[in-house]
């Protein structure tokens, strides 16, 4: 059976990190065009060895199952394929007589190099090929200093964006979405074996609504008043001071002209004029600037923006690492991040810069080694703003920490968690503890443990390094390879 000659023309889209239909420009563009095919390709080999980790893939998972209720709402269903996108998306236009595929762009350098092998075979078999902006408020490529160059510092770049923005407002979701004539065949969600075959996953379905209904309901929950106490709130694990956007942003289940254009109505509901100066539009900034760098210096995914860092006398201790992993270093505020995180798929951003800290600073740890933990178990594990963080932390990347820069994690948990109730949540073992103790159990005398039922070393680990000496051989060692730096330069 042939098509109709007088069929509207058929379109592809191709759904990756944009799992909505709202502000969803290749979908907006495809409807005006005619029939539309909604395909998603699961190939994480095309991830260039940042395949999505456990968390995420339960993120996809649902959040695909999401997107197809809703393009079943609209008259047309989620077509799901495995393979290599370069082969699977012209031999779907073979099948259904599809004459252009559009898709939002990704700027990972590996899934930049991808679109780029898609797109060219595409138009080698005479389809058109479009991509669009679907996830920045600017692309990397459109901000640069008065040289010409790329930004290594966050202030001056946001600055400059500033300068180009607001954003165009956001495109609203079709109402009809027209079918094609043919269907191409579909895998089952199923097929695609994202969920885990032990299950894991109760603590991620209790805290998250992955989809596009769930991003904006956290949005609407936060637009309701939080955004105006963020900047007081942000830093305590303890309040719920933060908006929890982050999975919803790096799937693309919203965007951040939505965020932008929905926040400008409630400050202007609000009578607030300044809210584009105020702390979480800054955030919204910082994401931007994240891609920014890794779009400029793509190497940094596993290497040091900083060169003089490849030679840092990084430890090797598998033991520490997985005591760090598993929450059980011995220092409360530290365990409770890492135990969040592994229940839940997320931690708190004060939370991830203690425990980031702790371990390139504390145990001497590559940050890489931290980076690739968080990929894995962060439902919004995204990898230019994981690249950002773990360089930041570690001292080796753009606008990063001074090496001097090392989190006390007793005095960090007292200043954030000051009442302990993030603290006794995650580390049940110590919620007897009196405040003035809690966050460094071992100060306390026998007599109050054993009242509290802390037993060190028993019940709850000893902690693994002392504080101060790992402080100092942390500055000595970065002392050392700033001597060596600017020695080298010297004789340069």
């Amino acid at each position: 059976m042939g098509f109709r000659v007088n069929a509207p023309p058929v379109s592809v889209v191709w759904w990756r990190q944009d799992l909505r239909l709202a502000d969803h420009p290749a979908l907006a563009a495809a409807v005006r065009r005619g029939a539309v095919i909604p395909v998603v390709v699961w190939n994480p080999a095309a991830e260039g060895g940042w395949a999505p980790g456990s968390a995420s893939r339960w993120w996809w998972h649902h959040s695909l199952v999401r997107l197809d209720e809703a393009l079943r709402r609209r008259g047309s269903r989620l077509v799901v394929r495995i393979g290599a996108a370069a082969d699977v998306l012209p031999k779907i236009c073979q099948e259904t007589g599809a004459t252009a595929v559009y898709w939002n762009r990704r700027y990972e350098p590996a899934a930049m190099a991808h679109d780029s092998h898609v797109k060219d075979r595409l138009k080698a078999v005479g389809l058109h090929a479009e991509s669009f902006n679907g996830a920045l408020l600017l692309e990397p490529w459109t901000v640069a200093n008065q040289s010409g160059r790329p930004f290594q510092v966050f202030t001056p770049f946001w600055r400059k964006c500033l300068t180009q923005l607001p954003p165009p407002p956001p495109l609203a979701a079709p109402e009809l979405i027209p079918a094609p004539e043919r269907w191409p065949r579909s895998e089952s969600l199923p097929a695609l074996k994202l969920l885990p075959r032990k299950p894991w996953d109760g603590g991620l379905k209790a805290a998250w609504v992955p989809g596009e209904d769930g991003a904006h309901q956290a949005l609407g929950a936060f637009g309701q008043g939080g955004w105006r106490g963020y900047t007081e709130n942000r830093n305590r694990p303890d309040l719920p001071g933060t908006s929890r956007l982050s999975p919803h942003l790096h799937f693309g289940e919203i965007t951040p002209r939505q965020i932008w254009a929905h926040l400008n109505d409630v400050a202007a509901r609000a009578g607030v004029s300044d809210w584009q100066q105020q702390q979480f539009v800054t955030e919204l900034g910082w994401r931007e600037f994240s891609h920014h760098l890794l779009y400029h210096f793509p190497q940094t995914t596993d290497a040091p923006l900083r060169a003089e860092f490849g030679h840092f006398p990084w430890r090797e201790d598998a033991v520490g690492l997985r005591l760090w992993q598993r929450g059980e270093t011995g220092y409360p505020i530290v365990d409770a991040g890492m135990r969040e995180l592994w229940a839940t798929g997320w931690m708190h951003n004060r939370v991830r810069m203690i425990v980031a800290s702790f371990l390139v600073k504390d145990l001497m740890l590559p940050w890489q080694a931290g980076a690739r933990w968080f990929w894995d178990t962060l439902v919004d594990a995204d990898l230019a703003q994981n690249t950002l963080g773990w360089q930041w932390s570690a001292g080796c990347g753009a606008d990063a920490a001074p090496y001097f820069r090392i989190f006390n994690p007793v005095s960090q948990g007292e200043k954030f968690d000051p009442a302990g109730d993030y603290v006794r949540r995650w580390v049940p073992e110590l919620a007897r503890l009196p405040i003035p103790f809690l966050h460094a159990p071992w100060t306390a005398s026998p007599a109050i443990r054993a009242a509290a039922g802390v037993v060190l070393g028993r019940g709850y680990p000893a902690p693994v390094v002392d504080h101060a000496q790992r402080r100092q051989a942390a500055l000595d060692a970065f002392k050392l390879l700033r001597v060596r730096r600017e020695s080298g330069a010297a004789s340069g």
